[in-house]
């Protein structure tokens, strides 16, 4: 099939930073855990940090590797998925309507995430995240070009 384009490298920043925030809580528990003296030091908060680490580094950079995005005249393809791959292709002329999507965290690194909502009830959203907002905007107005051609 068609070349698969990958996303902004900064997806993988974007990612660890969303990472590191929803383990930081189970960092704090571990920190607490470790005061109480219950266990000799280093027995709860090490491995802890370990695997913290381990999957703010990694798992982005993983995710970032599996993900891929292919457009042309007709259609959009999505892969995505590391234990459960998915290719998903959305031909235009099922598409009802885009949006460009930006958190605050995406906003900092100008990222977007295109959602392509289709004619359909099951799978009838497809998100691409991780695009240079640019590209996500370019993608959004290609594709509604498109469509407009088809309705006229």
């Amino acid at each position: 099939m068609d070349e698969l384009t990958k996303l902004d490298p900064r997806y993988v920043t974007v990612s660890r930073i969303s990472l590191a925030a929803s383990a930081l809580p189970i960092l704090i528990a571990a920190f607490v855990l470790e005061g109480v003296d219950v266990l000799p030091f280093g027995v709860v908060i090490v491995p802890v940090l370990l695997i913290a680490a381990f999957v703010i580094i990694r798992i982005p950079l993983r995710r970032f590797e599996a993900r891929g995005y292919s457009m042309s005249e007709d259609r959009l393809r999505v892969v995505r998925g590391l234990l459960f791959r998915s290719d998903t292709v959305v031909p235009f002329g099922r598409v009802q309507h885009l949006d460009v999507d930006q958190g605050p965290l995406e906003r900092a690194f100008d990222l977007a995430t295109l959602t392509v909502h289709t004619a359909g009830v099951h799978n009838a959203s497809v998100r691409l995240p991780g695009l240079a907002h640019e590209n996500a905007v370019a993608m959004r107005e290609e594709i509604r070009a498109h469509i407009k051609r088809e309705t006229v």
